[in-house]
């Protein structure tokens, strides 16, 4: 189990760290788009859907990195106060009985959405837009399952803990912009 969960996280951070590259990508060709449209006139919707295109892939496959960091949203209302072993039951709770069915639904309904968006050759429907629609769309049951894969991660680290057969505490996740020797 302890070969499964460090190979999930290291994919997982992985695909995190490549897709936060996307975010200066954005900021690039956002202003690229800006420059272009008032200082020379020219718009151009290919560049506007790429924006859009890559703002949806830094949600998606930054999702089960978010969720390994521990920086995903968690209504906090008891779980602060409790203890070690009460998280690490919640979490077991909330991975099997909420997130993994939830994953499980959304990759075979994005699936079927990315499949019937393959089956017609689906391009955007703006002039000048992007083609291969049908690829972002195939990117939506691939993020899904790596956010089920965390989840996965994330119950057997707590059932691990809760056997005593891995550390409570975690290193401080590395900074996602910090070089590594």
């Amino acid at each position: 189990m302890h070969r499964l969960v460090k190979l999930i996280d290291a994919i997982n951070d992985t695909v995190g760290r490549v897709a936060s590259w996307l975010s200066l990508a954005m900021v690039l060709v956002t202003a690229a788009v800006v420059l272009l449209r008032y200082r020379y006139g020219l718009g151009s919707i290919a560049l506007q859907e790429t924006v859009l295109w890559m703002h949806g892939l830094l949600f998606l496959l930054g999702a089960g990195y978010t969720l390994k960091a521990g920086h995903h949203v968690r209504v906090d209302v008891f779980y602060s106060r409790f203890s070690l072993r009460q998280k690490a039951y919640v979490n077991i709770f909330g991975s099997a009985l909420l997130l993994l069915p939830l994953c499980g639904w959304l990759i075979w309904l994005t699936g079927n959405y990315a499949a019937t968006s393959w089956s017609i050759n689906e391009a955007s429907r703006d002039a000048g837009g992007l083609p291969a629609v049908y690829l972002l769309k195939t990117v939506m049951p691939i993020a899904f399952l790596l956010l089920a894969l965390q989840g996965l991660a994330e119950l057997l680290r707590n059932v691990l803990r809760l056997r005593g057969d891995w550390p409570w505490a975690e290193p401080p996740p590395a900074d996602l912009h910090e070089v590594v020797p």
